[in-house]
């Protein structure tokens, strides 16, 4: 779920979401994984840690049923 984008390195999940969703600009200064503060387009990264998390979630759902016909 960690991927390098704008020179900074983040981790796809709610919390970046969250964060992007409640920015009002089209830019803004965000702390990346490593507190570095880095300036992003706010719709772009949001679309790439949301389609980043949503196929990690995709991933784990099918080895949990995959997991459940096992049982």
């Amino acid at each position: 779920m960690l991927f390098a984008h704008a020179e900074g390195m983040w981790k796809a999940g709610p919390e970046l979401i969250s964060v992007l969703q409640a920015c009002i600009t089209e830019e803004a200064v965000i702390l990346d994984l490593y507190d570095n503060p880095i300036r992003v387009n706010v719709s772009e990264l949001q679309s790439l840690a949301f389609s980043r998390w949503q196929e990690q979630m995709n991933a784990w759902e099918s080895e949990y049923l995959e997991l459940k016909k096992k049982r």
